[in-house]
């Protein structure tokens, strides 16, 4: 949750810990549940459609930082004392590094009538495709003032997901009833995306974008931009000592030769480009600081040859973080990555 700080969803401010316990401190939300509400009838369109723009909102933002929410219902989402939707309880959550090699999560979870067929089959699912389809359950249940889906016999109501059986009552309208079919698509492939549901006509109607606040600025001087993390702050003239290549290194280079598959399972996160130099690492350092942090306001931490790039701008995915590593080959022959 503390990759995730979006005006609708709950803020998580800290977490301590006991020997026996662990402590959440979270933003109060005191408005209830959006259960209580539909439990009391259907909504207004115009009132399912602001709660609807709400929460797509904050599930895009949780998609764009890799998080998965994987049990999103009415009982997930509250509501603030101005009546503002707050997404919450991730215990179900999935980071993007819980996918395996096929880039898919495998785990079956979430409240049935809201599950997306893909997670029901065990073949695997995108989480942001089944976010999306339990999205469309819950604008269908803000509409109708119940499910989509329901059935006493479990067997029978994961039938019916498996095939996108539901009916619209009378009073949905034309757009409501195509962005549902949509939304509810059972093949995830044809589903709708997050991006082309926010282009969508009725969800555009009335809707106001939310601005994500952006971190404090960085000082832009370069003396501030730097750090040395070994001695907690800058030295200019201190050594850089790089990581030596041993022939265990060397010999992966060779992507035929390269063996780290039998030592890592996800080979993907070790993607990166490699580059050879005779000039020394201090010189390469140097390159970073001087051209990059400066032109592009990244604040630098170097140790051991190892560089860290912060950008100080917030974009869709957060801040841009760059790791480079510098590798002594031979005295005279460096290789960084």
């Amino acid at each position: 949750m503390r990759l995730v700080k979006h005006p609708n969803v709950v803020r998580l401010y800290e977490v301590m810990a006991s020997k026996s316990k662990i402590y959440f401190v979270m933003e109060y939300v005191k408005g209830g549940e959006l259960f209580n509400k539909i439990a009391k009838g259907k909504l207004k369109e115009d009132d399912a459609r602001r709660y609807f723009q709400q929460l797509i909102a904050a599930v895009d933002y949780c998609h764009s930082r890799g998080v998965y929410h994987r049990d999103l219902k009415p009982e997930n989402l509250l509501l603030d004392e101005n009546g503002n939707l707050k997404v919450s309880d991730f215990g179900l959550s999935a980071f993007i590094e819980s996918s395996r090699q096929d880039g898919l999560l495998h785990t079956t979870c979430g409240t049935p009538a809201y599950v997306a067929p893909e997670v029901i089959h065990h073949k695997g699912y995108d989480g942001a495709k089944a976010d999306i389809w339990s999205c469309g359950v819950i604008l269908y249940a803000l509409l109708a003032g119940f499910l989509p889906f329901q059935h006493s016999n479990l067997m029978e109501l994961y039938r019916k997901i498996s095939r996108g059986e539901f009916k619209c009552p009378q009073w949905f309208s034309p757009r409501v009833r195509k962005l549902l079919s949509r939304i509810l698509e059972p093949n995830p492939i044809q589903r709708i995306t997050v991006a082309k549901l926010m282009e969508n006509c009725w969800f555009r109607k009335g809707y106001k974008h939310i601005d994500i606040p952006p971190p404090s600025p960085q000082p832009r001087t370069l003396d501030s931009l730097i750090t040395d993390d070994s001695s907690g702050s800058w030295e200019p003239r201190s050594p850089v000592r790089p990581s030596y290549f041993n022939a265990f290194d060397i010999i992966s280079l060779s992507q035929g030769l390269n063996l780290s598959g039998l030592f890592e399972k996800d080979l993907n996160q070790r993607d990166c480009s490699r580059f050879t130099t005779r000039k020394p690492a201090s010189d390469i350092v140097s390159k970073f600081q001087q051209q990059i942090a400066q032109t592009e306001s990244f604040s630098i931490k170097n140790k051991d040859g190892k560089v860290k790039l912060q950008g100080s701008k917030e974009g869709r995915k957060g801040q841009l973080g760059i790791d480079a590593e510098i590798f002594e080959v031979t005295p005279s022959f460096y290789v960084w990555s």
